[in-house]
């Protein structure tokens, strides 16, 4: 019986992992074949060359392998990992190995593992909490996430909010700021935010408490409260970070910090504001990866890409992006200068404040207390022989003028505008006093943007939509095909928001020779769009359909940010 047993049990691990997924019909035979001749050609294992290859996810990889060693595979996304548990194992230990306790099961400890074999590790758990423990399998990258969210390193347990108020009360104002409690407790904020993705971290002193918020996804999300009195050492300690003064409560500063999170540096912009129960303070974190992104990966429709990328690789002309404070026009800035970015261009930009640090281009801070203002600015490096020019922003008639005559005399200028849609860019530089035929003359492109709330694919749910409701807003919907839409659900993977990422959203007006005949002759802005949408623009609320129809987001989000 024991010898059947013992057959039954060894006889999955002499299958070659080839076999089992064509078993499983995870790939086909054509595949597996494909896989090999490029495992033959790299020399990595047949797991990683699937992977790369897209023909099998890690997940669905790793459950496989957990099958053939007779073990559990568990998705750390999709489950409720036990507090109790994770907190047995300090952090610095869960990242060495690569594991993290999730939960109970009558006296033993259950463990997922990335690798279940390590004896070491199993040996260090087992004496550390004194448990047998189960291991179980999970991937490496859904260990990695849990552990930034449920386990914290010994400099951050038991950060007592008694300890922080006691310390703040018995130090004067100038100690605050090195206050071990208060350090650990600021380090923990900024670290949790990073985890959690968030953009900015507010800081709100309330009439009886401090309010601790998060903006993840362009949404604000409360979470925690703290008592009133750790306020002062908390403020102080962020502005010792950042270079501000200390002692200036009555008026508002902006600093600069940079800080070292699990390994890597995490640049912050913060800003200090006087509110009638006190200073608010919000941290704005610098994602350097944002700076990186390809156009395509901020969400540009194929066609609408290559009307966008017509105009960008002109020698010449202005390009305008436009759209609310926080829809991501600096990335797609960002984003198109990284095309365009060659040691054989002499590329300048003046922004205010300058986020992201790029190679082989010339970024100018603008410095308004010593007179360095985005037209003064302008006048100068024109003089310095630029082939592209990026402005961050067009804020006054001067630096406009001198945005289009550089577009005029052979410069390609980059630049954001404050507009809700993009024909709005046109007659808002008109407003501005610019010439009109100036205009029609400079203006190559404008680009509007929105950023919509990216549906998390691990929880997205196809639901049935009420045909009234969608005639209603003018959503393009035919029964006739097998169209499927989404709706948020939630899931520990997205923080229950049922939304994990952004997607971008975008207009794109090409101008044209009509358009520049309208502009010439100062037509109104109602004018402007409909010629535009009749020679094919889609508007923002027609792109952001289409986003809906591809899955990537859901309706209510969409008239969220359009409407």
């Amino acid at each position: 019986m024991t010898e059947t047993g013992t057959t039954l049990m060894q006889k999955p691990k002499k299958e070659k992992l080839g076999q089992i997924l064509i078993k499983n019909r995870i790939i086909t035979e054509e595949q597996l074949e494909q896989a090999l001749e490029r495992q033959r050609e790299t020399g990595e294992s047949l797991g990683r060359v699937l992977i790369d290859l897209k023909m099998v996810s890690e997940g669905a990889l790793t459950s496989i392998l957990a099958r053939q060693i007779g073990l559990k595979y568990v998705d750390l996304a999709n489950y409720d990992v036990d507090i109790a548990a994770s907190s047995l194992v300090d952090a610095e230990v869960a990242r060495r190995y690569s594991l993290i306790p999730v939960g109970f099961e009558g006296d033993k400890l259950l463990v997922a593992m990335a690798d279940p074999t390590n004896v070491f590790a199993l040996d260090d758990i087992r004496i550390m909490t004194g448990m047998d423990i189960e291991p179980l399998v999970a991937t490496r990258e859904d260990i990695v996430s849990a552990i930034n969210r449920y386990c914290r390193t010994e400099t951050d347990l038991d950060i007592s909010t008694d300890d922080m108020t006691k310390d703040v009360a018995e130090t004067g104002e100038e100690a605050e700021a090195d206050d071990a409690p208060i350090v650990k407790y600021v380090n923990l904020l900024i670290s949790e935010a990073v985890n959690d993705r968030a953009s900015d971290v507010h800081i709100e002193p309330m009439e009886n408490d401090v309010r601790i918020r998060y903006r993840i996804d362009g949404v604000l999300h409360e979470i925690r409260r703290n008592p009133k009195a750790i306020h002062s050492g908390v403020v102080a300690r962020i502005k010792v970070m950042a270079d501000m003064n200390i002692a200036e409560k009555r008026l508002p500063q902006d600093g600069r910090a940079s800080v070292d999170i699990l390994g890597k540096p995490v640049d912050l912009r913060v800003a200090s504001l006087p509110t009638i129960h006190g200073e608010k303070i919000v941290m704005r974190i610098l994602d350097k990866s944002a700076s990186l992104m390809s156009l395509e990966e901020l969400g540009f429709s194929e066609d609408l890409l290559e009307k966008y990328a017509r105009s960008f690789h002109k020698p010449y002309g202005t390009i305008m992006v436009t759209g609310p404070t926080g829809s991501g026009k600096t990335t797609t800035l960002y984003a198109t200068l990284n095309v365009l970015n060659s040691i054989k261009l002499n590329i300048i930009t003046v922004e205010d404040p300058v986020e992201y640090r790029l190679p082989l281009i010339n970024q100018v801070q603008v410095h308004y207390k010593a007179g360095l203002t985005f037209a003064s600015a302008l006048r100068s490096i024109l003089r310095c022989d630029p082939d592209i020019v990026m402005i961050g922003e067009i804020r006054d008639p001067e630096s406009a003028q001198i945005a289009i005559e550089s577009a005029l005399t052979g410069h390609l200028v980059l630049s954001t505008l404050h507009t809700n849609d993009a024909p709005s860019a046109l007659t808002r530089l008109l407003e501005m006093g610019i010439e009109p035929f100036l205009i029609a003359s400079a203006v190559d492109c404008v680009s509007s943007q929105r950023l919509a709330r990216r549906l998390c694919e691990r929880c997205k749910e196809a639901y049935e939509p009420d045909l009234e409701y969608l005639e209603k807003i003018g959503f393009p919907w035919d029964e006739r095909t097998d169209q499927v839409l989404f709706r948020p659900r939630g899931c520990p993977a997205c923080n229950n928001t049922g939304f994990k990422g952004r997607v971008g959203i975008y207009e794109v007006l090409e101008v044209t020779e009509n358009i520049e005949h309208l502009v010439a002759r100062n037509a109104p802005h109602v004018e402007i769009a409909e010629m535009a949408r009749s020679e094919g623009m889609r508007t923002l609320r027609d792109e952001g359909f289409m986003k809906v129809k591809e899955g990537l987001t859901s309706i209510d989000e969409v008239l969220r940010v359009i409407m």
